[in-house]
């Protein structure tokens, strides 16, 4: 493209060459004139845009998004995406700081991220949106495009006034893509400019040096969106997949048999109605802990489910999982076949915000299975998150750090059934 024909510099030519003495690095080196600098910028970033996304992604907007997901949707996992709606708006208004959206596959995260993107284009910002890998090759084509060098790109990359890194973490972890985010995500950080990540990674699988920068709250506002696929069928249970919940069904407070009819002591008749009204209490406003002990068949199952499955039945599905089921499948991460990493699993077991622990004390305890579950009881110990355990065990019988969480009477509440195992049969006539 010819520059101004009235240019002192270039007499329209558009480039001239560098006034340099023989032997600098930059002697016979075409430069572009002044006179085309704001054109060849233009251009420069209207290349960068279209490696950008958005342009099929212009769909995705506030308006046409679902802040309280679809229908069925509720409690916790539709509150979790209304606040990931009101931050988006929130950011896209102001432009500032950094958003971090964290979450499954499905929950909405790049629906989000893509309206703040669009609703910055109605304002005249021109912001980028890449995904991480694709951002990643852009720089490596850098390298062999005639228009622009690597060193362009990637300044107009971490220069943008508004950048959205969308899917972080599914890049290839070389040292160099490592390297080359850590300096754009670095730079960004020094210089407060506007920026949006989301991944489906917990922060504990993110590089070090990246952590630290999304961990700032001066300057990151994170949302955790515990939203299920919304590509998942409508009659889908909606639980999480490790749980075992849809097996029990039918285990609800309408279903659980206050045994009236065996003939049972009036003491254990007294003890079962008082533990199904501390499990009905429970289900309705779940704080601390529910500790559900006494023997095999004695109904702790049944009423642990119950409580499952009446969140469930107001939108918040919690994680019901045996305990032996549990350590397998923490196990199963260390298979080079498991598509998720230990610390991810772990972590999304250990803060979901109900967690239901059935049958603990069957596991083989051996040191690995003691320390982990230990270090599943202390954090949600330390964040007071509410749990339901049930186990067959004595307290005695338990590791002696995990039986001082469950004295802990300001958190814990322990029920002991103490009927028999329930066979089915009422009284004989």
């Amino acid at each position: 493209m010819a520059g101004d024909p009235d240019c002192p510099h270039c007499g329209g030519l558009g480039y001239l060459r560098a006034d340099v003495p023989v032997g600098h690095a930059d002697f016979g080196k075409l430069l572009v004139c002044t006179c085309r600098q704001e054109e060849v910028g233009r251009l420069n970033r209207q290349r960068l845009y279209s490696l950008s996304q958005l342009n099929q992604l212009k769909e995705l907007t506030f308006e046409n998004f679902e802040p309280r997901g679809r229908v069925g949707l509720g409690g916790a996992q539709a509150d979790s995406l209304e606040l990931a709606f009101n931050q988006a708006q929130q950011f896209a208004q102001r432009q500032q700081g950094w958003l971090l959206l964290q979450g499954k596959y499905g929950c909405g995260k790049t629906h989000l991220a893509a309206a703040i993107a669009n609703f910055a284009v109605q304002f005249g910002i021109q912001p980028i949106f890449l995904t991480v890998p694709d951002l990643l090759d852009s720089l490596r084509f850098a390298y062999n495009d005639p228009d622009s060098t690597f060193e362009e790109r990637f300044e107009q990359i971490r220069q943008s006034p508004l950048l959205v890194l969308d899917d972080f973490g599914t890049q290839n972890a070389t040292a160099w893509a490592q390297e080359k985010l850590f300096q754009i995500v670095n730079h960004r950080y020094i210089n407060r400019l506007a920026t949006v990540v989301t991944t489906n990674l917990s922060l504990n699988e993110i590089e070090g040096r990246i952590r630290s920068r999304l961990e700032d709250p001066d300057l990151v506002t994170r949302v955790v969106i515990q939203a299920p696929d919304y590509r998942r069928p409508m009659d889908d249970t909606g639980h999480h997949e490790l749980s075992s919940l849809a097996l029990h069904g039918g285990r609800t407070f309408a279903t659980f048999d206050p045994r009236k009819g065996e003939g049972l002591p009036a003491d254990q008749t007294k003890n079962l109605e008082k533990v199904l009204k501390a499990a009905e209490k429970f289900a309705k406003q779940p704080r601390g802990w529910l500790v559900l002990t006494g023997g095999y068949g004695s109904g702790k199952t049944h009423l642990a489910a119950a409580i499952a499955n009446a969140r469930a039945e107001l939108g918040s599905p919690p994680l019901f999982v045996m305990v032996p089921d549990l350590l397998d499948h923490l196990r199963a991460t260390f298979s080079p076949n498991s598509g998720a990493t230990y610390d991810r699993r772990f972590d999304e077991i250990r803060a979901t915000p109900l967690l239901v622990l059935d049958d603990l004390g069957t596991q083989n305890m051996t040191p690995w299975v003691r320390e982990k579950l230990y270090q599943l009881f202390n954090h949600r110990y330390n964040a007071q998150l509410p749990t339901v355990i049930t186990t067959s065990d004595s307290l005695d019988e338990m590791d002696a750090r995990i039986r001082a969480r469950l004295l802990d009477t300001r958190l814990c509440t322990i029920y002991a059934l103490t009927v028999p195992a329930y066979t089915g049969r009422g009284k004989k006539g």
